[in-house]
């Protein structure tokens, strides 16, 4: 098909991503991506983790491009996109191993951060593992003149938007029963971090 839709930064990212997801999702058998785009990152990471179940998710008017990348590939791991709006999903919709979502925090309102964590809470098995990739904050300072230049072109364009703090994801985390395990740092000042869900041992210990 020629009529993809193409986000270039995904061609940049994806293997630095793939190095990451490789070690974290090897124990995984099914994962939720949420914010799928293009779908190139799907394709690509299901290509390269076969044992992976690859559910992929957004909003319907990115659909039709997630089904044309996949319809390419032809990879009996991958599935068509799943309706998700993180800020109206209410109920659980699946089971999984693992969540994956990459640029996608700094896109979406703080409630929709919040909501997005609520989401990969519900859905994530015990001991499961979020992994989320973008530019953050760490004790509200940027990174990089780069990304404090970003951040406020992000906030021109919708107010709402902008880099996130990483403190303030842990915060979320914590009220999805996540805690931080690891954080990578990434080509371009981007990072990935990565939450495991803690529900059985709250459980133990809270008996």
């Amino acid at each position: 098909m020629t009529d993809k839709p193409n986000a270039p930064a995904s061609g940049r990212n994806r293997q630095p991503i793939l190095d990451v997801l490789e070690i974290e999702l090897r124990d995984c058998g099914s994962v939720l991506e949420i914010g799928s785009g293009t779908g190139q990152h799907a394709v690509f990471f299901a290509e390269a983790m076969p044992w992976l179940s690859w559910q992929t998710s957004d909003l319907a008017e990115n659909h039709p491009g997630i089904r044309s990348w996949i319809a390419d590939a032809r990879l009996p791991n991958v599935r068509d996109p799943m309706l998700l709006d993180v800020e109206q999903a209410k109920g659980v919709i699946g089971e999984f191993d693992g969540v994956f979502s990459a640029n996608t925090a700094h896109i979406m309102s703080m409630p929709g951060v919040r909501c997005m964590f609520d989401v990969a809470g519900r859905v994530l098995s015990d001991s499961g593992v979020f992994c989320l990739y973008g530019p953050f904050n760490q004790d509200g300072e940027f990174s990089s003149d780069s990304n404090k230049d970003f951040d406020r072109s992000l906030r021109s364009q919708d107010s709402v938007m902008g880099i996130r703090n990483l403190e303030d994801l842990d915060d979320f985390a914590d009220g999805s029963m996540m805690q931080r395990e690891r954080l990578y740092a990434m080509p371009a000042n981007n990072l990935l971090a990565v939450w495991r869900k803690q529900g059985m041992q709250k459980e133990n210990d809270d008996s």
